[in-house]
């Protein structure tokens, strides 16, 4: 059986015992009923990983934690996906399939045509949510680093603040005559892609787009849908370049 991966957001250090997070403790003790002893790892994003056993005491559970495993399996390249806020679970398993793909950076965008629509509690109780699930996803996929994903932005404010050369920002359009193998510059190991939401991307987004540049790109014969597009490029820049 594979030993169990968590994520624990708070300082470790070998040969160290530390209380884990009650969230924590309860999926290792009550969900996956691991015993006293058990072997476990855990990682907090800042880099590798530590092997550590599991102590219970009622409740609480605690790690013994051993020495620092500076392993990482991480993308060779940079990929940031800038996704048009797809409905409900669409958009997690965006999140979850990208974290696993190896993107770095996910920055979801309030399009005008998502069909969701998030401000206030509602948008504060979803980034956590998705947030969640990118954590979730890099234990399960072996990553030591959790995806960052932003505050959603506008199309126009994203454009506006992004500092990646235009060059290197691909926007994805199944009408661009330019294939993603002939947008891809030699040498370039950092790339943003934009995927718009199910409506696909406005008429004003478009020209918003052309106004700064930006390489425009289609993806075989067939139109993706946005849960699809975005992963579909990731994996096959991988492949083209090589990164593992």
């Amino acid at each position: 059986m594979a030993t169990s991966r968590f994520f624990c957001p708070a300082p470790l250090a070998p040969n160290t015992t530390i209380e884990l997070p009650a969230d924590l403790a309860h999926h290792a003790i009550r969900v996956l009923r691991l015993k006293p002893e058990s072997d476990m790892i855990l990682f907090n994003g800042q880099g590798g990983q530590y092997p550590a056993s599991l102590l219970i005491d009622g409740k609480q559970g605690l790690a013994v934690i051993g020495q620092h495993d500076p392993v990482e399996n991480e993308l060779d390249g940079n990929i940031t996906l800038v996704q048009g806020i797809a409905a409900s679970d669409k958009m997690d398993w965006v999140i979850e399939k990208a974290v696993e793909l190896g993107a770095q950076r996910l920055i979801p965008i309030t399009a005008q045509r998502s069909v969701l629509q998030l401000n206030g509690e509602r948008l504060r109780k979803r980034l956590l949510h998705w947030r969640r699930i990118a954590q979730s996803a890099s234990e399960q996929s072996g990553r030591n680093r959790i995806m960052e994903i932003t505050e959603p932005l506008s199309l126009r404010d994203y454009l506006a603040q992004n500092d990646t050369p235009p060059q290197a920002t691909l926007f994805c359009h199944p009408g661009s005559p330019q294939t993603l193998a002939q947008a891809l510059a030699p040498g370039q190991d950092q790339l943003s892609l934009l995927v718009g939401p199910e409506g696909g991307w406005s008429v004003e987004e478009q020209a918003c787009v052309e106004k700064y540049g930006l390489t425009p790109v289609s993806f075989g014969k067939r139109v993706l849908r946005t849960e699809t597009a975005g992963l579909a490029l990731i994996a096959a820049i991988s492949a083209l370049r090589g990164w593992e």
